[in-house]
This record gives structure tokens, C-alpha cells and sequence, in this order.
């Protein structure tokens, strides 16, 4: 499987996730010369329309949501004759055989199956295409999350495309796994002689992880209700950001090496119970406030009813392994909170003794011996501080210590290059059959145990959602959660 796809077969084309990273992904491949010779793109959904209406909304959301410096006419006039539209019901066999019609005599060039479509459709899709006859060994077959709402359903989902697709054709999205920030996690661990043999239980205090968003449900309501952010965000994106942060060194970067240690550091996860969801996890919704000037409704008013579904959760986790034992891992998320940004925040232990006196002051003052940390930025910018403790200039004969920061912006430290949509990289990979950065299914079901341990306790402790006024960082008990160990959140 080492010749690229030479056909891309999109399920759930007219969604919003193909119209605003799918579509403009693929066109910037072409526009780079990275598409294989004659790709074809067969477009795939309910919707009846013929080939032209298709290719008219695929260019208007190209005009839509490309940067106006992307865009070009001539490559979007090449990109608009690689698309053809089949409409498909995925409960209709003749739908699946006028598909196989258009994708005749393509076949032995390989084909990658993306499926942007609720999960109820994974099975039914694959089986069409199996009836079909689409499916050989060089067939692979892409999915967005989520991968089941829980650990026995994610096996139902995995069961049916597993008795069609062998493990090494199945490839599970991750969108964060696409952005160059977390891919560069590898890079700073392990290329880098200064890190590893610090990044264990020795040298590091705890670790930060924070993804937050200032939007409220955007749509999503038929979806969000029910899931919860503890499905939604902590389920894949934190815990596949703590994998890689976590795992140890794999022998080389392949496929198989890199996922086998996430998967082992997954499986350390410490069970949450009844008893440890109290005081090592917070649930919160958010009701009415003001997030970045504006004022917005409250989740129960998004939703025209009460619910008990949680839009914040910050967790207290534990890997238990020889690397890791005794640190804390803080993780939260949530929606309507004051910023939007991803970031780890890595807390070094202080220096054992200082030798500047009592906590490098004198009785004149200064800002006296910190503990080192690092703080690597996934999202609005890309960056990587670290914080040093340095001698503040000046004759005093008591030496005065302060914190200064070593800054790397990787906008600036790459200006000459594009930053690339996340979805491009992974495409790129589907198409050439790398799964290094797509997630297997021991990960899948290794994540969910160790939700389905929070949820369980959850239920059997009765907790309820506290509330958060919009624009502040979750409920008060989120701050006592790391307070009452003598940390703060990094905000």
C-alpha cells in the first residue's frame, strides 16, 4: 500500500466539516502539486444534484473560507473537473451500484473512503460499498470521531468496519493529531538531547492541559446535548495530547512504534470511582454572561430546556507507570470561557537548594527562586516559552533573581511558510497510507475505559453540573480542584 489513492470518495459531502476543511485541504494539495496524477473526487451524499450544482457549492465555499491570497482561479477551474456527485442513501444497494459505475476501471489505483457522517452510518456505508464490489486491498477507509459514546459502543462501530477492512486499511481521524504544533511534541521530546531526561517524575511537578472555546453550541445542539464535553473534547483530543506527552521513546517513528507506546501510556491511566470523581473531577455548564464584550444565553436557554449535559469538566488524572508516578495532570475544557486557546503547560520542580539565600531574595525584595515551566501553545498562535530564572542586572551584593522567558514563535521561526490546515497533512497521509498520526483501535477503546471509569462514578455519586457565568474559566471548584494541591491554572 505504498502507491498513493488515486481516487478520494467523500461521504457526507455536503456537511459543514467538507465544506470548511475537507474541500479547501484537497484544493491546497492540488495548488501544491501534491495529488497524484488523474485524482479523481466522487462527492457523496443524500442531497440529489447533478455534477455542475455540486462543483458551483464546492467553489463557493472555496471563495468562502480559503484565505483571498489562496485562491486562484485557474487551480480552482482544475480542482472543480476532478469533482463528480453520486447521491447515495446508504440504505439503497442500486445507489452504491451507480457509485461503483462512476468508479469503474479505477480500482487497482486505490481508493480512500473518507466518511464525514454520523457514526450509524459507518457500518451501512462500508457494507454498500463491500456490495458493491469496492472493496479490494487497496481500498482504505477513513472515519471522523466520535468512535461510539462509550467503550461498548465503540467496539460496535470498530466490529463493523473490522470484519470488512483490516486494521492497517482503517484510519481514525483525529484533527489535532494533523496540527503541526502537536506533531512537534515528537520533535521536542525526541529530538531534542535537553527534555527527555528531564520529562519524567524526577523534574516535573504536574502538567497543564487546557483546551477551551468561546462558543456555545454553533448548531450543534441535536448533537451536543447528552454528550457532553467529557465525550466530546477529553475522550480524544486531551487524552491523544496526553498520550503523546506521556508515551516513552518508540524505537523508530513508523506506525506501529508510535502507537504501541501511546496506547501503553493510555492503558497507565488511573480508574476514576465513586469515591475519586469528588475530589479529582469538576462538571460544569455555563449560563448567561459576556465572553469577549458580547452578551450570551446560558446553555439551558441554548437549548430550550434543563439538562444535566456538561459544558466544562476539568479532571485530576494519574498515569501509573514507572515515569510518571506521583505527577498530576490537570486537563479541562469548555465552552463559553474567556479566550479560545489550546495550550500544555509543563510545571518543573524548584532547584533542590538554592544557594541565593532564603528563596534568592534579600530583605530589600525581588522576585525571588521560581520553579521552571514550559508552555507550548497549540492554538490561536504557536509557541514554545520556557521560563528561566536569571540574575537581575545590577551592583546589589545580595543577588537579585528573576524570571525571564525564552520565547520560540513558530509563526516567526516558519514565516516563509504557510501553516497548513490540519486536515491537509492527514489527507495527504489517507492517501498514502501512513497511519502514524491516525488512531488505532486498542487507543480508541484504552480512551473510552477510562472515560466509561469517570462517567460510571459520576452516576453512582450523583454529581451534578455546577454552574459558570459565560466568560469565566468554568466553575469555582474547577480552581480548588488544583488550589487544594498548592497549584494554579495557567490562564
Amino acid at each position: 500500500m505504498t502507491e498513493p489513492s488515486a481516487t478520494f470518495l467523500l461521504f457526507g459531502a455536503t456537511g459543514d466539516l467538507a465544506r470548511r476543511m475537507i474541500f479547501p485541504s484537497l484544493y491546497n494539495l492540488l495548488s501544491d502539486g501534491l495529488l497524484p496524477d488523474d485524482f479523481l473526487i466522487i462527492a457523496s451524499a443524500r442531497t440529489e444534484m447533478d455534477d455542475e450544482a455540486f462543483r458551483e457549492e464546492v467553489c463557493a465555499a472555496l471563495k468562502q473560507f480559503l484565505p483571498a491570497d489562496r485562491y486562484d482561479a485557474d487551480i480552482a477551474a482544475r480542482f472543480r473537473a476532478m469533482i463528480l456527485y453520486q447521491p447515495v442513501d446508504s440504505s439503497n444497494g442500486a445507489h452504491f451500484a451507480e457509485l461503483a459505475e462512476r468508479v469503474d476501471g479505477r480500482l487497482e489505483r486505490g481508493i480512500s473512503v473518507y466518511l464525514s457522517t454520523p457514526p450509524s452510518l459507518f457500518g451501512p456505508t462500508a457494507q454498500g460499498l463491500a456490495d458493491a464490489g469496492l472493496l479490494t486491498p487497496r481500498t482504505r477507509i477513513a472515519m471522523e470521531k466520535p468512535i461510539g459514546k462509550d467503550l461498548a459502543s465503540s467496539k460496535v462501530v470498530n466490529d463493523s468496519i473490522g470484519h470488512l477492512f483490516a486494521e492497517e486499511q482503517i484510519f481514525r481521524v483525529d484533527h489535532y493529531l494533523g496540527k503541526e504544533t502537536v506533531q512537534n511534541l515528537l520533535a521536542l521530546r525526541f529530538g531534542n538531547v535537553m527534555f527527555e531526561p528531564l520529562w519524567n517524575a524526577t523534574a516535573i511537578d504536574h502538567v497543564q492541559i487546557t483546551v477551551a472555546e468561546t462558543v456555545g453550541l454553533e448548531g450543534r445542539v441535536s448533537y451536543y446535548d447528552g454528550v457532553g464535553a467529557l465525550r466530546d473534547m477529553v475522550q480524544n483530543h486531551i487524552l491523544q495530547i496526553l498520550s503523546i506527552l506521556t508515551m516513552e521513546p518508540p524505537a523508530r517513528m513508523d506506525p506501529t512504534a508510535v502507537r504501541d507506546e501511546k496506547v501503553k501510556a493510555l492503558r497507565s491511566l488511573r480508574p476514576m470511582t465513586a469515591e475519586t470523581v469528588k475530589t479529582h473531577s469538576v462538571r460544569g455548564q455555563y449560563t448567561p454572561g459576556a465572553v469577549g464584550g458580547q452578551i450570551v444565553t446560558g446553555y439551558a436557554d441554548e437549548l430550550g430546556q434543563p439538562s444535566d449535559t456538561e459544558t466544562f469538566v476539568a479532571l485530576k488524572a494519574h498515569i501509573d507507570n514507572w515515569r510518571w508516578q506521583g505527577v498530576p495532570f490537570y486537563l479541562r475544557t469548555g465552552k463559553r470561557l474567556p479566550a479560545r486557546q489550546s495550550e500544555i503547560m509543563i510545571q518543573f520542580k524548584p532547584v533542590r537548594h538554592s544557594i541565593f539565600g532564603r528563596d534568592g531574595q534579600h530583605s530589600g525584595g525581588g522576585s525571588g527562586l521560581e520553579p521552571n515551566t514550559l508552555v507550548i501553545r497549540l492554538q490561536p498562535e504557536e509557541y514554545i516559552r520556557l521560563t528561566i530564572m536569571s540574575k537581575r542586572p545590577g551592583l546589589e551584593r545580595q543577588v537579585q533573581l528573576e524570571e525571564v522567558t525564552l520565547d520560540v514563535s513558530l509563526t516567526a521561526a516558519f514565516a516563509g511558510q504557510r501553516r497548513r490546515i490540519a486536515y491537509e497533512r492527514l489527507i495527504l497521509d489517507l492517501l498514502a497510507g501512513d497511519q502514524t498520526l491516525f488512531v488505532r483501535r486498542d487507543e480508541v477503546e484504552a480512551q473510552w475505559a477510562w472515560i466509561d471509569s469517570i462517567i460510571d462514578g459520576w452516576k453512582e455519586a450523583h454529581m451534578k453540573v455546577s454552574t459558570y457565568s459565560s466568560g469565566n474559566w468554568g466553575p469555582s471548584s474547577a480552581i480548588a480542584l488544583i488550589e487544594r494541591d498548592g497549584a494554579s491554572w495557567h490562564d
